[in-house]
């Protein structure tokens, strides 16, 4: 893996801790298959998966591995903040962080907020004061 990208593993545990809603850890690692309820708990905590541990709840998860990867160095002008975090994922990793907003819910304000970046990106929402 090159220096320009890591893995955003806020967002990677977030939507593990979403899709496992109130399900107990041992229930999904079964779910899963070849993963433990300890290893379930590491990475909700924020600790890095091996390699075929990340692939396979990427799977469950229903989500390109990709998705984790944040470019460093290749995000638009205007969506990172002061420590380089892309603004729409850090702010869609505490939707998914949040417990009480159904996945629907989340979905749908992340991908509104994604929308509303891409038209400010293309100059579609007007000038900014500062």
């Amino acid at each position: 893996m090159s220096s320009r990208n890591q893995v955003n593993l806020a967002k990677f545990s977030a939507m593990l801790r979403t899709k496992r809603g109130e399900r107990g850890l041992r229930a999904i690692a079964e779910e899963i298959g070849g993963v433990s309820a300890s290893t379930l708990s590491r990475i909700e905590q924020g600790n890095v998966p091996d390699l075929e541990t990340f692939a396979r709840i990427c799977k469950w998860l229903g989500v390109a591995p990709n998705e984790f990867m944040a470019d460093t160095k290749g995000s638009k002008a205007g969506t990172e903040t002061a420590s380089g975090e892309n603004t729409p994922e850090m702010i869609e990793t505490h939707l998914r962080a949040d417990r009480v907003l159904p996945l629907e819910t989340i979905n749908a304000l992340s991908e509104m907020i994604r929308v509303a970046y891409r038209a400010a990106n293309e100059g579609k929402l007007g000038k900014t004061k500062k």
